[in-house]
């Protein structure tokens, strides 16, 4: 079968979703409050950055695109899976399957990229704290978010252009609720070595490289901190961290875990399961790790509800 030609009216089945018609109701129930936690937090996280003259700085800048990026990265997914539960369908039409893997790949890059940005921000901000906002001016801040945008911008087109010169005939069971590279691939009937070399290489370039880069910035960090004399200066120190500390492990934890068990269990719920702890659980409880332990993004937060408080308030008395 040629790419272009029958290709592009096959149907993907994920098989990540219930059979159960009660356990589907659970679950579109359980997805649709999650996504709406999630876009939810996340919009409050980033209104209260802008809003907030306080917080127009370099840590705060990069926070407010990570939320943007989180909420991009849940619609990737979320929204068909909600449509093929109430459709009770598990079917995902070629194309769709390929505009799916083109954004996540795009939204899961960036996040890395995003975080790592953030770790050398607060390397910066910890270890040299009187160039801090030489360094860590507007331009710089401007360029790595560009940067970011821009690399993963291009990997994703690239994987998306390999994808679609394979042919697809038979077996196009995916054991996930979403389409996935490494599963679509292994769906070809097509040689698959250089889309498999491609993908190592890109893993390794554009997963290890980051998280080489968060670890060493981390490991001035602490370095830096050890040489604070005194309790106080060091607590406030890494609490600076705490926040970015907490989402990168549960980024990195969440995504390494699934990618690790994936080879060794082959029972596709199993395998969904593990998935939903990055694609889903991950970006939901992010706004509630900066929300919790940032007391400026809590001061924030608290004074954007009681100016959208005020204005509904005055909105209501207007009405006749």
């Amino acid at each position: 079968m040629e790419p272009g030609n029958g290709t592009q009216h096959l149907e993907f089945l994920l098989l990540g979703l219930a059979e159960d018609p009660e356990l589907q109701t659970l679950l579109f129930g359980l997805f649709l409050s999650m996504y709406l936690v999630t876009v939810l937090g996340n919009l409050l996280i980033i209104l209260a950055t802008i809003s907030d003259s306080h917080l127009h700085m370099p840590m705060y800048f990069f926070l407010s695109n990570l939320p943007f990026v989180d909420t991009c990265f849940t619609s990737t997914t979320i929204p068909k899976i909600l449509v093929n539960i109430q459709t009770q369908s598990k079917a995902i039409i070629y194309a769709g399957c390929i505009t799916q893997i083109h954004f996540f790949v795009l939204f899961t890059v960036l996040d890395d990229f995003l975080l790592t940005v953030m770790a050398y921000d607060r390397f910066v901000a910890i270890c040299h704290p009187l160039h801090y906002m030489v360094i860590m001016n507007c331009r710089l801040c401007g360029l790595l978010v560009l940067v970011s945008w821009v690399v993963s911008v291009l990997h994703a087109l690239l994987q998306s252009l390999m994808i679609l010169q394979l042919s697809f005939c038979t077996d196009l069971d995916i054991p996930h609720f979403f389409c996935e590279l490494n599963q679509v691939v292994q769906c070809a009937c097509s040689d698959t070595f250089l889309n498999d070399v491609v993908i190592y290489f890109a893993a390794l370039l554009l997963a290890v490289g980051p998280l080489t880069g968060i670890l060493y910035s981390y490991c001035k960090i602490v370095s830096s901190i050890h040489a604070i004399s005194s309790a106080q200066g060091k607590y406030k120190a890494f609490s600076t961290c705490a926040s970015h500390l907490s989402v990168v492990s549960l980024f990195y934890g969440t995504s390494i875990g699934v990618y690790l068990s994936s080879p060794v269990t082959q029972n596709s719920r199993s395998i969904a399961t593990a998935s939903g702890m990055y694609t889903v659980i991950t970006p939901m409880l992010n706004p509630f790790i900066y929300s919790l332990r940032n007391k400026d993004i809590k001061s924030a937060l608290r004074n954007s509800l009681r100016k959208i408080k005020v204005s509904i308030v005055r909105k209501l008395n207007k009405c006749p």
